[in-house]
């Protein structure tokens, strides 16, 4: 028997200045069943359910929920009608409990018009139980986790009763039993008759958790299919247009001489660290969370402060006691934290990229704003960046173009050394490909590569040499070919590897 269809998008196009974000896109949503929204970062899935709940207006095209035609004049309205969002952005307040969050706007109140802060608490308490969060609903919010925080927006959504939930990326933040605990939610949902729309670049959970998926490409609708007729890539066919038959494109290149020494280093969650890396070599860096890459990094860099040990470029000692000495010297960190440490979001796609180089553009104390121009509509043409111009800003483009306005930022100060620190989280195949292409064209240049990532299948494919990391020390080094996804884990909880 045909599941219902709770929610038919048809036709929607939506144009912006400059851009068409939506042609004829098109959205089924059925009773009891997961749907997948896919796309690359840009292809138009937010932009979809912006229009679905009314944060934009659609130029054509229409929308049936439960079987009318419905136009919805803002969030409030369509989860008053039974379509929630769960936001990849996260929108609690700090100084409220986790209570007040969840019912912000939607308060129980008893017979005399006041708040029964007992019944709230209390339901809270219940969705929290539901959703395997230890914390009680009077925690303020601003004392949890992302990740933690990521359940609570997923309690609010549960709480209005929903038709229709729609996840944005609802496992980015998430650790392997929350993103357990949310699967568990996902099926008594759909138990109980619910929709979910399912938004995530991981394509390893498309295949465990959904039952349908529609792909977008470039705004466009490109199809619908039960995920049981898919393999993984003939989707990401679907989703890019191309073949990857190569997904990790690896560059032959023979290293040349040694540009960065590290010795006995130690700072903040780093201890004793020794490594070499050669001009054109990628040294890929893996490791659990909490093993020290990042701080390792950080302390090359002048982020973090050393307590001992020493770093060579080009032999000479280098000491880098903050983010500035380490760009002076000729270093780059691109931060995995691209929106909290590597861009400003309210600012251009020229600012963000010319934001740590400004003296490369400088001449007796002006601004050469040509050669800046040009500077950066050389990089938006090299790196492919999707945007209409370089004035646009930069929070308003999709996460792949801005993680790659992130690179060039670093390469705009014309650095020996650029460190990667996990450089495709968040981005969707397509740009993830692209990303590979430009690391290897920088690596064929000459360029050291450090590329620090969680994702092992990565480091085996893009490195030329491995290091994996544990407790803040280096606990095994492999070269290229010479290591699998096991004992790449093997060395990153303890148990020894090999050199």
């Amino acid at each position: 028997m045909q599941a219902q269809t709770l929610l038919r998008i048809q036709g929607i196009d939506k144009s912006f200045p400059g851009v068409k974000a939506l042609n004829n896109a098109c959205l089924n949503v059925y009773a009891g069943r997961v749907m997948a929204l896919m796309g690359e970062n840009g292809a138009g899935k937010s932009t979809l359910m912006k229009v679905l709940t009314g944060i934009y207006s659609k130029d054509q095209g229409t929308i049936e929920y439960l079987g009318n035609a419905v136009t919805f004049k803002g969030p409030k309205d369509s989860e008053e009608a039974g379509i929630s969002i769960i936001h990849q952005e996260l929108n609690l307040i700090d100084n409220l409990t986790i209570a007040e969050n969840i019912f912000l706007g939607c308060e129980f109140v008893n017979r005399f018009g006041k708040i029964d802060w007992a019944k709230m608490y209390r339901e809270a308490d219940k969705l929290l139980a539901k959703l395997g969060v230890k914390h009680s609903s009077r925690t303020l919010a601003g004392e949890l986790s992302i990740g933690e925080l990521q359940m609570v927006e997923i309690a609010k959504a549960i709480s209005f009763k929903s038709r229709v939930i729609i996840m944005d990326e609802p496992t980015d933040a998430l650790t392997d039993t929350e993103t357990e605990s949310l699967f568990k939610i996902i099926r008594e949902l759909t138990a109980e008759g619910c929709g979910i729309v399912y938004i995530s670049h991981r394509i390893k959970e498309i295949f465990e958790i959904c039952d349908d998926v529609t792909v977008l490409r470039d705004g466009e609708f490109i199809g619908e299919s039960a995920v049981a007729d898919l393999n993984e890539d003939r989707l990401i066919e679907m989703m890019v247009g191309r073949r990857l038959d190569e997904y990790y494109p690896h560059l032959e290149k023979a290293r040349g001489e040694t540009r960065l020494t590290v010795s006995n280093l130690s700072g903040s969650g780093v201890h004793n660290v020794n490594f070499t890396l050669y001009a054109g070599e990628i040294l890929g860096v893996s490791g659990l969370m909490g093993a020290g890459r990042s701080e390792l990094m950080k302390v090359i860099y002048g982020a973090l402060p050393k307590t001992a040990g020493e770093v060579r470029l080009n032999g000479k000692i280098v000491e880098n006691r903050s983010e500035q000495d380490g760009l002076q010297n000729g270093i780059v960190y691109i931060s995995e934290d691209r929106k909290g440490d590597g861009l400003v979001l309210g600012m251009s796609v020229k600012e963000n990229m010319t934001l740590t180089a400004l003296q490369h553009f400088s001449q007796y104390g002006y601004i050469q704003k040509g050669a800046e121009r040009l500077a950066v509509d050389d990089f938006i043409l090299l790196f492919n960046i999707k945007t209409p111009n370089r004035d646009q800003q930069i929070g308003l483009l999709s996460g792949g173009n801005q993680q790659k306005v992130a690179i060039a930022k670093g390469l705009m100060t014309r650095p020996q050394v650029l460190i990667l620190d996990e450089p495709t989280r968040g981005v969707d195949v397509g740009a993830k490909k692209e990303i590979y292409q430009l690391i290897n064209k920088f690596k064929n240049e000459g360029l050291s590569i450090i590329l620090v990532s969680s994702e092992m299948p990565e480091v085996l494919g893009m490195s030329d040499r491995i290091l994996v990391m544990h407790e803040g020390e280096i606990s095994s080094e492999f070269m290229r070919g010479a290591a699998t996804q096991e004992q790449l884990l093997a060395a990153a909880i303890g148990k020894n590897g090999h050199n």
